[in-house]
C-alpha cells in the first residue's frame, strides 16, 4: 500500500504538526513501508499456531538484589536546583 503526501499532509494538518515537502516525503516512505509489512504478516498462515500456545512457557525472572549506589550526588549534578531529595523544575500547568 502506498501513502501520498497529500495523505501524509492530512494527517500532520489533524495533528497540528509542520512538515517541510522533504519531511512529508521521507513520512509517506516510512509510512509505506509500514503499511506493506503488515501486509506481509497478513499473508503468513497461521492457521497452526494456536492462540494461546505460548501461555506454558515459565516466566525468566532474574532475582531482585539490592545494591547500595555510593555516588548520589553525581545524578543531581545538572539539576538546577533540589528540595531535599526531590529535584524541583518549572510550573508547567497554570
Amino acid at each position: 500500500m502506498t501513502v501520498t503526501k497529500k495523505e501524509v499532509a492530512y494527517i500532520a494538518g489533524l495533528a497540528n504538526l509542520m512538515f517541510d515537502d522533504v519531511e512529508i516525503e521521507k513520512m509517506a516512505d516510512e509510512f509505506s513501508k509500514i503499511l506493506n509489512h503488515f501486509d506481509n504478516i497478513n499473508r503468513e498462515d497461521l492457521s497452526k499456531i494456536e492462540m494461546y500456545s505460548f501461555e506454558d512457557e515459565p516466566l525468566r525472572l532474574r532475582p531482585d538484589k539490592v545494591l547500595p549506589f555510593e555516588e548520589a550526588g553525581a545524578l543531581y549534578e545538572n539539576t538546577k536546583s533540589m528540595q531535599d531529595t526531590a529535584i524541583k523544575i518549572p510550573k508547567v500547568v497554570d
